[in-house]
């Protein structure tokens, strides 16, 4: 039986709000300095809860968040900070999967060089000072002093469709915060120490860790937040065909 449709007077107004919507999706940036200014419990309740309404294939909802603040989150931090200085680091600690390409080719080598010399440009770090590129990565495992870090994970047995419908799950929260004043930065910085991750989090083997998050109040006056990263134009990436 065919489910009765849904009265077009009790469907939200959505294009009154379309400039609210926009507004919140062309503002969100990956905020690297936050302010110690608290997030209530509620309003991240509020905010997962409207992501949860991402859609996922036969409505699986793939994903499981931890939700780290105070004591858990600064001791989650210690350790993370830990295992990144150590000499072995590199070798000591891999992902589990490839975020990035393992052979990097046009027009992405250029697009991510350029991020990333421009974030150093603003934070005065010149081109082959490794301690002070060390130093700035490592504000990853600090959640970029945020208040609020989010652990995402996924059960093993889920393939590549749930991970898609994971990343519209992560949109949904970056904008939902967004609508709420606040900012975040999605970390796959987190990947390589996923062991002392699923450790600190006393995490089941079935669980296997997709990425973090910083979530809070941006900081103002900090210059590497004034960043404003590129986007291609509409018809660099797009084909409309009609016939």
């Amino acid at each position: 039986m065919s489910r009765p449709a849904i009265p077009p007077s009790s469907l939200p107004d959505c294009a009154s709000d379309s400039s609210a919507v926009d507004a919140a999706i062309t503002s969100r940036r990956a905020v690297r300095r936050f302010l110690p200014r608290p997030v209530p419990r509620e309003v991240v309740e509020q905010i997962l809860r409207v992501a949860s309404r991402a859609p996922s294939g036969t409505n699986i909802q793939p994903w499981q968040v931890h939700v780290l603040t105070g004591a858990a989150l600064r001791r989650l931090c210690d350790r993370l900070v830990r295992a990144y200085d150590r000499p072995d680091a590199a070798t000591e600690y891999t992902e589990e999967y490839a975020y990035y390409p393992l052979q990097w080719c046009s027009p992405y080598i250029e697009r991510r060089r350029k991020v990333g010399w421009d974030l150093y440009g603003l934070l005065g770090i010149a081109k082959g000072d490794k301690p002070a590129m060390h130093a700035q990565h490592r504000r990853n495992f600090v959640f970029f002093d945020a208040p609020v870090g989010l652990l995402f994970t996924i059960d093993r047995v889920l393939e590549l469709g749930s991970w898609l419908d994971y990343g519209m799950f992560l949109q949904n929260i970056m904008i939902a915060a967004r609508a709420r004043g606040l900012d975040t930065c999605p970390q796959a910085a987190f990947t390589p120490f996923h062991r002392v991750i699923a450790e600190e989090l006393q995490l089941d083997a079935s669980r296997q860790l997709v990425c973090g998050m910083a979530l809070g109040w941006a900081d103002p006056d900090a210059v590497e937040n004034t960043l404003v990263t590129e986007r291609a134009e509409v018809d660099e990436f797009t084909v409309f065909r009609d016939r």
